[in-house]
């Protein structure tokens, strides 16, 4: 029986994980060996990626490896979408990638709406409009005449370049693209007149590749330097809610999910892009899967509320585990203030706890007063959220939805997951809470042809981790 060791490294907005799944048979288990800190950078008025320290940090990885003597048999890497850096034609990275909360593209899909209209946006990309999509940073970077952008050759998104950063071979992985606002789903091409539109040449976009393609071997100088040798790297869903989205423990098609981090992204798996009048007003997005799937889904808000409250907290002396946090909520408060967590003035305040009493006060209703209160009101509101976008998804989906899969980090709060169940009406599966780093580990898999299909994976994920159901109460 073949046993396996997968390198994954998960890397989201806050900090990254080294993970080494172990496939033997129809046996998946998995450890963290390293965990590293990620972060926006400010420099000179605009925000950037340290794409350098997080490269160093997957360099100390494979050096942990070796120090623990674990056989890597190949990589994987995911990240979050849209944003990505420039490479000129010596193959240089010209300079740190912009962030996706760089506020210079607030108002850019407004202006570039006034050279191509929204609606046709949207029906050549089936993409939610989110002001910090690519298309509106290649559009903004264009008008600022931003140096590295002039002078590429091509870009590439997050999960590639550091993938070329390992191996010195570029290559357009699929999932992360879709993100981007500029890839046509049905056709699976970029669409020229979004990139001409926006003043780039479409050449600057690489061919894309499927998940689950070798993108070459660590460079000869890393396999020295490390020890580790010359370790396949290969571009699994590049995009982090694609690779969760591989690990949903479902048993047929009639679920949708939730991955539940920083953001909360709820949607469904189909077999077609889903794009119409409805999906258009309802701002939903479809990005790529594995398998030629498409994720239908709705990006929403979700931990990130928290975050930044306990972050306020943590300014002032007061830090919670999250144990804590969910024993303030639900024993010392039962303040009933809901948000919508959607909302503008949630996207990046000084003050999150002032935001969000900013909002009470303008809607009417009470204020939060403490920590407490301020938990409550944000697992109330996200609970009343999933309710709201969940039954946008039962009126487009292609077949009935009778279960809600939770995975990511979130599926760890067993108050929320209760709260969702009550207000969406139908059974909650929490779990696997690492599903991102699970499906990384999955596609690299296939690509050594342990398994099949998604459906083999998805029983093997069953199998290997404890799920739990919430019921509607």
């Amino acid at each position: 029986m073949k046993t396996k060791n997968f390198l994954a490294f998960d890397i989201g907005a806050t900090s990254g994980r080294a993970i080494i799944g172990t496939l033997t048979g129809s046996t998946f288990e998995m450890h963290e060996i390293h965990r590293f800190e990620n972060s926006i950078m400010e420099l000179h008025g605009k925000y950037y990626w340290n794409i350098y320290q997080l490269y160093d940090s997957l360099r100390e990885s494979l050096r942990i490896c070796m120090q623990k003597n674990i056989q890597v048999d190949s990589i994987g890497i995911d990240t979050w979408g849209v944003d990505f850096g420039c490479i000129a034609q010596d193959g240089t990275l010209l300079g740190l990638p912009r962030a996706y909360r760089d506020p210079y593209t607030e108002g850019a899909p407004e202006a570039f709406f006034k050279l191509l209209p929204r609606e046709e946006v949207y029906h050549l990309t089936g993409i939610q409009i989110m002001n910090f999509n690519s298309l509106f940073q290649l559009y903004r970077m264009k008008q600022e005449q931003f140096a590295p952008l002039e002078q590429a050759e091509n870009i590439l998104f997050i999960p590639d370049l550091l993938s070329y950063l390992l191996t010195g071979e570029k290559v357009c992985e699929y999932t992360d693209a879709s993100t981007s606002q500029i890839l046509n789903p049905i056709t699976k091409q970029f669409e020229e007149l979004l990139l001409k539109t926006a003043g780039i040449s479409p050449s600057i976009m690489l061919p894309l590749v499927m998940p689950g393609t070798i993108v070459g071997e660590l460079t000869e100088e890393i396999a020295n330097e490390t020890g580790i040798g010359k370790i396949p790297v290969i571009a699994v869903a590049g995009h982090d809610t694609a690779s969760a989205v591989v690990a949903v423990p479902a048993v047929d098609t009639h679920f949708a999910y939730l991955s539940s981090g920083t953001w909360s992204l709820m949607g469904i798996e189909v077999e077609q892009p889903i794009i119409n009048d409805a999906s258009f007003n309802n701002n939903f997005t479809n990005e790529g899967g594995i398998e030629g799937t498409t994720r239908f889904l709705k990006n929403i808000t979700g931990m990130w509320l928290l975050e930044q409250c306990r972050k306020e907290w943590e300014r002032e002396g007061r830090s919670y585990s999250y144990e804590e946090i969910v024993q303030k909520a639900e024993k010392e408060s039962t303040f009933a203030s809901i948000v919508n967590p959607d909302d503008d003035s949630f996207a990046n305040p000084q003050l999150m706890t002032e935001a969000i009493a900013a909002y009470c006060r303008q809607t009417g209703q009470d204020t939060p007063q403490s920590d407490a209160d301020f938990i409550r009101c944000i697992f109330y509101s996200l609970a009343n959220r999933y309710k709201e976008v969940l039954s946008m998804l039962k009126e487009t989906a292609p077949f009935a939805v009778d279960k809600l899969h939770i995975i990511g980090g979130g599926s760890n709060n067993a108050l929320l997951n209760q709260l969702t169940a009550n207000a969406i009406g139908i059974p909650v599966v929490a779990g696997p809470s690492e599903a991102t780093a699970i499906g990384n580990c999955m596609v690299q898999a296939k690509a050594a042809g342990l398994v099949a299909d998604r459906w083999e994976m998805r029983r093997i994920i069953a199998s290997s981790f404890d799920l739990k159901t919430f019921y509607p109460q």
